[in-house]
Formats: C-alpha cells, sequence, structure tokens
C-alpha cells in the first residue's frame, strides 16, 4: 500500500551513476558521446585532482557508500549535498570500511573517515562541480525519460493497481507471490520492508541492473534503469531545429496538447479522429522537435511531453 514512484529524476542518484557510468567499460552507443566529451571536461578542469576521492568513492562495479544518496535530494540538489556533508561519522566510517575492502581509497579518505568538515566541503563541491559538467547540461533530456517512465507507471497502476505496478517493472524485476524479485543482482540478499513502503526510484544513468542501499535501516528505495529514449544531447542542432520549424499546424497542436498526460498512438487518433498513421507522423515530427518523447510497450506506443514540450503547450 506504502509503494510508490519518486516524483521526479533524483539529482544525486544520477550524479552517483552516471560516475559509474563514466568509468565503466560499457559500449552503449547512446553514452558514446556523452561518456568522451564529460571525460574531455573532466581533464581540461585545471583542478582534475580534485576528482580523485569522488571517483575512487565511486568504482564501476560493486559497493558504493549509502552515504552519497541521502533521500534529502529528493528535494534537490543542494539539500542533497547539505545531508552529505552532515552524514553522521558512525555512517562514514561504517561505509568507508565496506568500501575499503573491495577497492584501495586515497589518503584523503582517512580524513573522510573522521568526518572532517573541511573535507566533506570539499567532497560536496566536486559533487557540485562534476554536476555542472556531466548532468545539467543534459538535465533536460534527463528529466523527460524519467517523465516518460513515471507516465508507464501511472498507467500502470490505474489498469491495475500496485500490483500492475510491480509487474511492470520487468524484464529487469519479476514480480510474485508477494516478491519483488531483481534479476541478474550482483549479491543475493533479501530486504525486508516492514510495512515502510517501498520508494521506487526511475533513473537516467542506472545501467542495465537495479540498485538499492546496503543498510537495511535506512528508508527503502529500489533505483530501476528507464528507457534512454535515444540518448543524450545538451541542446537543440540544426536537424533539430529544421523539425521545430515543422511543427506549425492545427492538427499538430492538438497532438501536443493530446500528449500531455500520456497518450498511446491508437488513443491520439480516436480522440482526434485522425488515422493511426497520421497520429504516428505528427508524434514522430514532436519527438525529432524534442517536444516530446515515445517508449513502445509491446504493442503500443505511449507519447508523453518533454519539460520543452510543455513549456511550448504552456506558451
Amino acid at each position: 500500500m506504502r509503494t510508490r514512484v519518486a516524483p521526479a529524476a533524483d539529482p544525486l542518484w544520477e550524479l552517483v551513476l552516471s560516475l559509474h557510468l563514466l568509468q565503466g567499460r560499457g559500449r552503449d552507443p547512446m553514452m558514446t558521446t556523452w561518456r568522451r566529451a564529460v571525460a574531455q571536461g573532466l581533464r581540461g578542469d585545471n583542478s582534475a585532482e580534485r576528482y580523485r576521492l569522488l571517483l575512487a568513492l565511486n568504482p564501476p562495479r560493486g559497493y558504493f557508500p549509502d552515504f552519497l544518496t541521502p533521500s534529502a535530494s529528493k528535494d534537490g540538489i543542494e539539500a542533497g549535498l547539505e545531508a552529505v556533508r552532515g552524514t553522521p561519522r558512525g555512517m562514514l566510517r561504517r561505509d568507508l570500511t565496506v568500501l575499503a575492502a573491495e577497492t584501495p581509497l586515497p589518503s584523503s579518505a582517512t580524513a573522510l573517515v573522521r568526518g572532517e568538515p573541511e573535507v566533506l566541503q570539499n567532497l560536496t563541491d566536486t559533487m557540485a562541480r562534476y554536476q555542472s559538467l556531466a548532468v545539467t547540461p543534459y538535465w533536460a533530456r534527463v528529466q523527460a525519460a524519467v517523465e516518460a517512465d513515471r507516465a508507464r507507471r501511472a498507467r500502470a497502476m490505474l489498469d491495475g493497481g500496485a500490483e500492475g505496478l510491480l509487474a511492470s517493472l520487468r524484464p529487469a524485476m519479476r514480480w510474485g507471490g508477494g516478491v519483488l524479485e531483481v534479476l541478474d543482482y550482483p549479491d543475493s540478499r533479501e530486504l525486508h520492508l516492514d510495512g515502510r513502503g517501498l520508494l521506487l526510484v526511475p533513473s537516467f544513468f542506472c545501467s542495465r541492473t537495479p540498485v538499492t542501499l546496503v543498510d537495511p535501516t535506512l528508508p527503502p528505495v529500489l533505483v530501476y534503469p528507464v528507457d534512454r529514449l535515444g540518448g543524450l544531447t545538451p541542446g537543440l542542432g540544426a536537424g533539430q531545429s529544421e523539425a521545430l520549424a515543422a511543427l506549425l499546424g492545427r492538427t499538430r497542436a492538438a497532438v501536443l496538447q493530446v500528449a500531455d498526460e500520456g497518450c498511446t498512438t491508437g488513443e491520439m487518433a480516436r480522440r482526434l479522429r485522425i488515422s493511426a498513421a497520421a497520429a504516428s507522423q505528427h508524434t514522430t515530427v514532436l519527438r525529432n522537435a524534442g517536444l516530446l518523447v515515445s517508449h513502445r510497450d509491446r504493442n503500443t506506443v505511449l507519447h508523453t511531453l518533454t519539460p520543452l514540450g510543455r513549456a511550448v503547450l504552456d506558451a
């Protein structure tokens, strides 16, 4: 009854998981340009040494500290970073002891274990700097992908209740017998909710396998990957600008309005009394212009607005 979906993309989860992708060996073609641009930006930073601790805390595989993704980040990046700076020493010691058993840490980690305010301040400053380089330029695309996933989960909840919502998380997860099973998880463990409910966090930078916190006493969360909807673009390119110019027209404006709350191609055709082929053509133009995103689920395609599309509609 307390299962819910996060209201938006979580800035610290996206930051941390993007660090794992950056250092990983994945060959996802949609992320290649992003990885190259971020790596170049980090190399060009005059204070590149500052990233050493942050990268060490976030290895591409295996454990990473729970304290880097506090629940306060749901209220924004600043609230999240403030919570990181206020991490209790006991939690720092526990998390870093577990991490040190798996991966070597730089000398600055010793001061971090002691909870020295200057080290915590430097760490969060580095996180903010990295965010501005690697995540902020692409945030609109991240938000659009997460919002599209939330629309899918909302429909699943309306059609099938909490059971329908949990069943919709396939193929990465399987629901049955009162248990939500994460397939291909790196280790075998159980998380009992004990009446606390579960927060599902859709994430753009989560790669393939859902993620949860290690400490079972923390509020239960399950971060899962969303469809990346064509990858990352920092802004409108020349081709997209041309597509945006093709937007004019009464029918296309009506398509934009219908997509405001999420709509399949068939539903759009019926509501606007146009053919399915025409609806598909209009959504293609809107998608190319960056105004909506489309996600295929079996034999239907669900269209939802991007932040840019909602801004155009509001205007």
